[in-house]
């Protein structure tokens, strides 16, 4: 056990040596702690467990920030809207765009597992799952509505908290219209909070490669390969699905619907998706995706504080799309059911529809799966094959989500202006996070 943690105190003394004398950036300091991580892991086996504090303390922190960093970001982003009817107008953009790469998704998902036949050689368990449901309309959207946001956000639900906080930002607006000078003082508050959120936020983004080489070690340790080999097919399928979807959906959307050069921007929120990996959070990752969208692609504050804390919520591209197509395909195959056309159309459609009723929900991949397999009548005990390395799993899935939130937001912030194309496109400094305190000004396109 000592020699683990000498190795472990060695490796995080690096880690800080990389910064303070080496001048390496953020982003790459965080990859080479993923390697690190992962390299410690697998060396020390289960022996290296402990180190996974590091990487709970750090996902503890920068959960804290969620719900004031989501309150603050959206309230400054509706009240800079200069007619609050812009809201709706951004708003059906972005919950479209989230809809419709859901259901490519899905699609590369089925071609994918159809492709690689996963479950070819598999050998069915024991283990039961539970079967669950979509939940009814009505229940969904009264989840939504907010009754005491102070225990709909200690029961971490965001969805109410957010609508809160877009009915209190119009208000504001809408109050701002008529006497400017009643709500100043309280518009002066939310800058000045803001402001401190986002300083709070860079000190504790300080802390991810150390937070990162814990959550990777910890990974790494809980599996060997008598968990792997079995299901090699099954990680790969997953992981070129994922792989598909970002450089095939996310590059052709940004390059033929926000026309900027795709390399270059995915070179730019490499952080955000690194963080994404490590932490497997779509919320973990909030602060980072936010600065990163308006430090690095150059988006306004106003487009990227309202899309990123909603794309968190509803954007589930993979959690939604692609693991459970890849997944009913696996459990077909172990239990010889063939699935023609119609269930491939009705697995899109339950997929697309799961995404929306379980938003926010945490374990959402294993809810929408378990949703999918019912639909299409495949036995849920198939679910249990995949779960002894959903973690593994869920960091790609997570990455993707991530990803999409960025794309949404470039293309959302390029249609309403609020894209500086000239920045982007002549800031070619990818690889520093920079986590400067937000500003008030707005980037326009050119």
């Amino acid at each position: 056990m000592w020699l683990m943690w000498s190795v472990a105190v060695v490796l995080l003394l690096l880690l800080f040596s990389l910064k303070q004398f080496f001048r390496i950036s953020f982003g790459i300091r965080v990859l080479i702690a993923m390697l690190l991580g992962v390299a410690f892991g697998a060396y020390f086996g289960e022996t290296a467990e402990p180190v996974k504090f590091f990487g709970q303390a750090f996902v503890s922190l920068i959960k804290m920030l969620v719900i004031p960093l989501v309150v603050t970001a959206l309230l400054t982003s509706i009240t800079r809207l200069r007619d609050p009817s812009q809201l709706r107008k951004i708003g059906t953009k972005t919950i479209a765009w989230f809809l419709l790469t859901a259901i490519i998704a899905s699609g590369i998902g089925i071609a994918v597992g159809t492709a690689i036949n996963p479950g070819a050689g598999i050998q069915m368990g024991s283990e039961q799952v539970e079967a669950r449901e979509i939940p009814p309309v009505s229940e969904v959207f009264l989840d939504m509505i907010p009754s005491n946001i102070v225990s709909q956000a200690a029961d971490d639900k965001i969805l109410p908290i957010i609508l809160f906080t877009i009915i209190l930002g119009i208000a504001i607006s809408i109050e701002s219209q008529r006497d400017a000078a009643r709500v100043k003082p309280f518009q002066d508050f939310i800058e000045a909070f803001s402001r401190i959120i986002f300083r709070v936020t860079k000190l504790i983004l300080k802390l991810t490669p150390y937070g990162v080489f814990g959550l990777l070690a910890s990974v790494a340790a809980s599996y060997g390969l008598d968990t792997l080999l079995p299901l090699t097919k099954m990680i790969a399928a997953v992981y070129l699905a994922c792989l598909i979807h970002m450089v095939i959906t996310y590059g052709s959307i940004v390059t033929f619907v926000a026309k900027v050069n795709p390399i270059r921007f995915f070179r730019k929120i490499y952080p955000a998706v690194v963080v994404a990996f490590s932490t497997r959070s779509s919320y973990g990752t909030l602060p980072v995706t936010i600065k990163t969208l308006t430090n690095r692609v150059k988006v306004s504050e106003k487009i990227s504080s309202f899309v990123a804390p909603l794309g968190a919520t509803m954007n589930m591209d993979a959690c939604g799309g692609l693991y459970p197509a890849v997944t009913a395909i696996f459990v077909a195959t172990v239990f010889g059911i063939d699935l023609g056309v119609t269930d491939y159309l009705l697995l899109i459609g339950t997929a697309t529809l799961a995404s929306i009723g379980t938003a926010g929900v945490p374990g959402t991949a294993s809810i929408m799966t378990t949703v999918v397999l019912s639909s299409l009548g495949l036995p849920l005990e198939g679910l249990a094959l995949v779960l002894g390395i959903d973690a593994l799993l869920d960091m790609g899935r997570t990455a993707v989500n991530v990803t999409g939130d960025t794309v949404v937001s470039l293309v959302v912030a390029d249609s309403e202006g609020e894209f500086d194309r000239e920045a982007f496109n002549n800031n070619d400094s990818p690889d520093e996070l920079e986590l400067n305190t937000p500003s008030n000004t707005t980037a326009t396109s050119s």
